[in-house]
């Protein structure tokens, strides 16, 4: 078992601001502090992090950059705000972080912005259920759930959300939600929380209220999850990686409207709500 601290920072601050009729309120801002990976020692990569879920999202990077190969390799996470710092040590050192980091690609994720090369070369290894299914009404329960859930961009804006749900057919039961300043922040700290329970993802639904980019399917899909949801749009290699995948995108879902990006022979619903650009 991986020993983990329980690092939580302070999630929202008050500040004094002004409105436009010259009143001065109380207003409330997310936080953002830097948090730097240490590797065996080695440092890794900066993060800027809201500090909801510090553990688990070092823990969901390292899995999605595909630089630890299993929870077992790792055992501590320590996190420490005062160093801004959080040491990860690994059983053995069996981790080469010069080759594993040798390559770089800077992508469009907030907060973080690079992947390793190494990433894209596994893209092949990924293979995702042909039988899931999702079901049009569980769809609209998730848009539902999230739209009236209680959350720090509610109170404070500023952030990005992502939940994953485990699939009844008909009814979709919530078992993560994170907020974070980056939306790549919380689908890793979501990836890592997964991690540490073992959770296969076939039977899984993501939710995300940031645009499905490349590195986001990419992400999904290294989860087992054959479905991504999102509030807002899609790009072009977003939609170019989901086909390659077999991953069904679901795209600017609000209320009970919807678009299919692709992977629709997985959809239980109406074929009439299908985008098939």
């Amino acid at each position: 078992m991986v020993k983990l601290t329980n690092a939580v920072a302070p999630l929202i601050h008050e500040v004094e601001v002004m409105d436009e009729q010259g009143r001065k309120k109380i207003g409330h801002i997310p936080g953002e502090r830097p948090l730097t990976i240490y590797l065996d020692k080695k440092e890794l990569v900066t993060l800027m992090t809201m500090g909801g879920a510090p553990e688990a999202l070092v823990l969901g990077y390292l899995r999605n950059q595909r630089l630890v190969s299993s929870v077992d390799v790792i055992e501590s996470i320590q996190v420490d705000w005062e160093t801004e710092s959080a040491a990860v040590k690994t059983k053995c050192n069996t981790v080469n972080v010069e080759e594993k980091t040798s390559r770089r690609v800077v992508t469009t994720g907030c907060g973080q912005g690079t992947v390793f090369g190494g990433l894209l070369d596994d893209i092949d290894k990924i293979h995702l259920s042909e039988t899931a299914r999702i079901n049009q009404l569980a769809v609209y329960e998730i848009v539902d759930h999230i739209r009236t859930k209680p959350s720090i961009y509610k109170q404070a804006g500023s952030v990005h959300a992502c939940a994953v749900f485990k699939n009844h057919g008909d009814h979709a039961e919530l078992l993560h939600f994170v907020e974070d300043v980056g939306r790549h922040n919380a689908v890793d700290s979501i990836a890592g929380l997964m991690w540490l329970e073992d959770q296969p993802g076939d039977n899984l639904i993501f939710y995300t209220t940031g645009r499905l980019t490349s590195e986001m399917v990419i992400k999904g899909a290294q989860m087992g999850i054959p479905f991504l949801l999102s509030r807002s749009g899609v790009t072009a290699m977003g939609l170019e990686m989901a086909n390659k995948l077999n991953l069904t995108l679901f795209g600017r879902c609000s209320g009970q409207h919807y678009l299919i990006y692709s992977g629709v022979n997985r959809f239980v619903g109406k074929a009439a709500d299908v985008h098939t650009a």
